[in-house]
């Protein structure tokens, strides 16, 4: 991937600049740290590209960690989609891929340093007196009954906890900080807890594992993480994130930065909701093209520069705001619309009769691949007597603001000549089945000696040498800019986020490879569907070739 721009800075890259210039640092080191109990979206994308772009900048370097101390939600599969995802974004992580489970054995022992020091306590409190002993945002938290228990007992019972010995819930281990603290993080927070849970790495080694919270300040400090970025979530919880550093032996002391999360318009970021599509079967999976995952972008045809635009164009600040959706549309429609070869498909197809065209003719026409960049080349599209055109481009009577196919007027099919329609026949419910028309032979390449002038240009594929396809037209899958504010997100859900439509398309998209994008010439933009072959063609919209949602 190209090397990223610098000058494109931001507070934390001040922060940074201003650390070297100090010599607080002499080398930078970031981390990405997914859970993966998911597919990563567009808003870890924003992440992906802040924490990889400032180590490249930097000449430092980047760890992707994975944070597996949830083992009940985790899975190798998202553990696999998230290395996939991150690579095609066109980001190398520093040696191998860690994961918070490489350090369990450390993490164990500084949890009994934590005892040995007093600084933490086996509570056999149930989960939800532990709730109400924390108070409310207005109301100090309580001490729990077992705050006190002497180290020695603690010690006890939190090897019985690694043990087996208790049961999931009957105990967890907290930190012993402040009840009264004005922050609800430090009310002696939960670092341990038990799970009886094969896990993906460590297998069924541990039964007892760590919380987020306990565990990443500690994988930052071992692996000499410089600058740890997270989302403004996380605010509140530095102040825990230096409380377990300071408490522990260990040399050292990295520190947490915080910026503003993605929010996008007419989508949901929220991991829990993306779950909750899936699972209630809203979309197709993951990957679904309506999905704001990373996997969902790029089965839709999205490209990693596209993605990697759109992050440097939204930036990099503490102010949360909802960033329009026709921005990162923009980004790819700027770039497909630069590189994306045009071919023609017709998705609404009426037939058309050129009467006075050979029956038996093929005529192998040549046609750019991209009208201002002659070096892509030409391909062969066959012209046939009878042909396809969209059914919206034929009226038996328009005013002058219609410049398609008239009866007794003439257009141009693109790269093609001028044909006149002469007449038309219907079905039983009125709608248009075929219409007749003559050509012009000597308008390939030229206009009329005459100096006739189409009406306007239309696209077409022969109906003898085109091949069927089935072509997905995605959209927004909400119909509310903010879904997410809403209590039932799933009423919003756009009924035509989805339409399937039997097109004909010309032969030489036989030849595109999966993921490989195009410009439907006058239709939008659409990418080869990894479900597709050569007995059965599918292709996904992209984008329009306009935003048509702009107010």
């Amino acid at each position: 991937m190209a090397e990223r721009d610098r000058r494109a800075t931001n507070f934390i890259r001040q922060i940074i600049d201003k650390d070297l210039a100090a010599g607080i640092h002499t080398n930078i080191v970031t981390r990405f740290p997914p859970e993966p109990n998911g597919f990563l979206h567009i808003g870890h994308a924003k992440s992906i590209c802040l924490n990889f772009g400032i180590a490249q900048d930097y000449h430092g370097s980047c760890n992707l960690r994975f944070d597996d101390t949830n083992p009940a939600k985790e899975n190798i599969d998202y553990v696999n989609a998230i290395k996939k995802d991150v690579s095609w974004l066109g980001f190398t992580w520093h040696n191998e891929a860690r994961y918070s489970s490489d350090y369990f054995d450390l993490l164990y022992g500084f949890a009994l340093e934590l005892i040995e020091k007093g600084l933490a306590y086996v509570d056999f409190s149930e989960q939800e007196a532990v709730r109400e002993m924390r108070g409310t945002l207005k109301q100090p938290g309580t001490n729990s009954p077992y705050r006190d228990t002497n180290v020695a007992e603690n010690l006890i019972h939190f090897e019985k906890m690694r043990q087996g010995d208790y049961k999931e819930g009957q105990c967890s281990l907290r930190a012993k900080i402040d009840m009264a603290s004005n922050f609800m993080c430090m009310r002696d927070p939960i670092i341990y807890r038990v799970r009886f849970v094969h896990h993906h790495q460590t297998g069924d080694k541990w039964c007892i594992y760590p919380m987020y919270d306990f565990t990443h300040c500690i994988s930052d400090a071992i692996e000499g993480i410089t600058h740890s970025l997270c989302t403004l979530e996380f605010q509140d919880n530095r102040r825990l994130y230096d409380w377990v550093i300071e408490n522990i032996s260990i040399e050292c002391v990295p520190r947490q930065y915080e910026f503003s999360r993605l929010n996008l318009e007419y989508t949901v970021l929220s991991k829990r909701r993306l779950i909750q599509l899936v699972d209630e079967n809203h979309v197709q999976g993951w990957d679904d093209p309506r999905m704001p995952t990373i996997a969902g972008l790029r089965r839709r045809g999205y490209t990693p520069d596209s993605i990697v635009e759109f992050c440097k164009r939204i930036g990099v600040t503490k102010v949360d705001n909802m960033v329009e959706m026709s921005m990162l549309e923009a980004c790819i429609r700027e770039e497909l619309n630069d590189s994306a070869p045009r071919r023609m498909a017709v998705l609404d197809p009426i037939k058309i009769i050129i009467e006075n065209y050979p029956d038996d003719k093929v005529e192998l026409l040549q046609a750019p691949n991209h009208p201002n960049k002659p070096e892509m080349g030409t391909r062969e599209v066959p012209f046939t007597r009878e042909l396809f055109i969209e059914a919206e481009d034929f009226k038996e009577a328009a005013n002058k603001k219609f410049k398609r196919l008239v009866i007794g007027k003439e257009v141009r099919l693109r790269n093609a000549y001028f044909i006149k329609a002469e007449r038309f026949d219907q079905d039983a419910h009125g709608n248009v089945t075929c219409v007749y028309c003559t050509f012009d032979d000597s308008t390939l390449g030229n206009d009329p000696q005459d100096g006739r002038k189409a009406k306007g240009v239309i696209h077409w594929v022969s109906a003898t040498k085109g091949l069927k396809a089935k072509v997905c037209l995605y959209d927004r899958l909400f119909t509310v800019p903010n879904p997410g504010a809403q209590d039932d997100f799933s009423q919003s859900i756009n009924p035509e986020s989805l339409i399937e439509k039997q097109a004909v398309v010309e032969p030489a998209l036989m030849l595109g490879e999966q993921g490989q994008g195009f410009q439907f010439e006058r239709v939008g933009y659409f990418s080869i569907d990894g479900s597709s072959s050569q007995n059965s063609l599918v292709f996904n919209r992209t984008v329009g070739l306009r935003d048509s949602w702009q107010n």
